[in-house]
C-alpha cells in the first residue's frame, strides 16, 4: 500500500466504481470514501458503498455536505487529495480542504457539455465524438482548470448506456494518469477556453424525454431515443382508436429512411414488427414497455396487444 498521498474518494454510481476499483487495485492509499446516503427504504446501497463494505474501507454518507460532523470526520482522515467521480456539487469548504486540492472526472470534452447529463446530451445532439476530462474543482461548476482529456468516437447506433460503458472502461486509467502526473509535478493545469458556441448538458426531466414525432428530421428523433436508452428512456402516448391512451416507453429501435405518405405517428404492425411513421421514414420499435406492463421485446409486446389496428402515437 502506497503511504502517499492519502486519498478520499467521492462518488456513488457504477461509473464512479470503475475509478475507485482501479485506485484500490493499484494499492493507492484510500483513507476514506464519501458516497450518497441509502435510499429511504434502506434496500439499495450505492455501488461505491457496497465496495467499501467488501474491502473494509471507511466511508461516510452525509445527507448535508455542510454538516459539522461530516467535516469533522473528513479532517480526521486528513486527505492530501480528493478524487470526485459522479457526485453532488461539493461546497468550497469540502473541495478546498486537501492541500493538493480536489479533482473531478467529467464524461465530456470540456468546456463542451458542462452539466449533469453529458453522456445523454452528446447522443441526443448527434455528436460523433466525446470523451473524458479531469479538472481541478473550483468555484464555478465544471469550469476548473483542465488536467487531462481523452477523446473517443461515438458509434452511429450507440446508445447512452453503451457509450457510458465505453467511457467507464477507460475512466480508471485517466484518473490514475492524472493522479500520477500531479504527484510527479508533470502536469500544467489549463484554463478552460471561452467558446461562443458552448453546448450544455442539464439534468434531463421527464418532459425532455417525450418524443416529438413531428420533428422534420428522422435523425433527430432517432438520436433522441438512443440518447435516452436505457435511462431515463424516451416515451410517448400510445392511442387506441382515439378513445384510450397509455404511456409507452421505448428502449430499442432502428430507423429506416424512405418516402411514404402516412400521417406522422401512424403505427404499422406487420408480423413481428412495429413501425412508427415519421417525416422521411419509419422508427421501428425493438423493445418497449406499455404502462402497467413489463418491458418486452417487440414480439411479446405485439402478442399482448388486443388491438392492432388504428394505433398511433402522439
Amino acid at each position: 500500500m502506497k503511504k502517499f498521498p492519502k486519498i478520499v474518494f467521492i462518488g456513488s454510481s457504477l461509473f464512479s466504481l470503475s475509478s475507485l476499483k482501479e485506485l484500490h487495485i493499484q494499492q493507492y492509499n484510500i483513507v476514506g470514501i464519501v458516497t450518497n446516503p441509502d435510499n429511504p427504504k434502506g434496500k439499495n446501497f450505492s455501488p461505491v458503498k457496497r465496495y467499501a463494505l467488501e474491502q473494509n474501507i471507511p466511508f461516510l454518507q452525509p445527507k448535508n455536505l455542510l454538516d459539522h460532523s461530516f467535516f469533522k470526520n473528513l479532517k480526521i482522515w486528513n486527505p492530501d487529495i480528493q478524487i470526485v467521480v459522479s457526485f453532488r456539487i461539493l461546497p468550497k469548504k469540502i473541495w478546498s480542504y486537501p492541500k493538493m486540492g480536489s479533482f473531478n472526472l467529467h464524461p465530456s470534452i470540456l468546456p463542451q457539455y458542462r452539466g449533469a447529463a453529458p453522456i445523454n446530451w452528446v447522443i441526443i445532439n448527434g455528436e460523433n465524438k466525446t470523451g473524458l476530462t479531469t479538472f481541478f474543482i473550483e468555484e464555478e461548476i465544471d469550469e476548473g482548470k483542465i488536467l487531462l482529456q481523452k477523446q473517443i468516437t461515438i458509434g452511429k447506433e450507440e446508445t447512452a448506456g453503451e457509450l457510458e460503458n465505453k467511457l467507464k472502461k477507460i475512466s480508471g486509467s485517466i484518473v490514475i494518469k492524472t493522479l500520477e502526473k500531479i504527484l510527479n509535478h508533470k502536469i500544467k493545469p489549463v484554463i478552460q477556453k471561452n467558446i461562443h458556441s458552448l453546448k450544455y448538458a442539464p439534468k434531463i426531466s421527464t418532459r425532455d424525454c417525450r418524443i416529438q414525432w413531428e420533428d422534420p428530421s428522422i435523425e433527430s428523433i432517432y438520436n433522441k431515443i438512443r440518447g435516452l436508452i436505457p435511462y431515463p428512456s424516451a416515451w410517448t402516448l400510445l392511442f387506441f382508436n382515439k378513445k384510450k391512451f397509455v404511456r409507452f416507453k421505448i428502449f430499442m429501435i432502428k430507423k429506416t429512411c424512405e418516402i411514404h405518405y402516412l400521417p406522422v405517428g401512424t403505427i404499422l404492425i406487420l408480423s413481428n414488427e412495429m413501425k412508427i411513421s415519421v417525416k422521411g421514414g419509419f422508427i421501428s420499435i425493438l423493445e418497449g414497455q406499455i404502462e402497467g406492463k413489463k418491458k418486452m421485446n417487440i414480439k411479446n409486446l405485439i402478442n399482448g396487444l388486443k388491438i392492432r389496428k388504428n394505433l398511433f402515437v402522439r
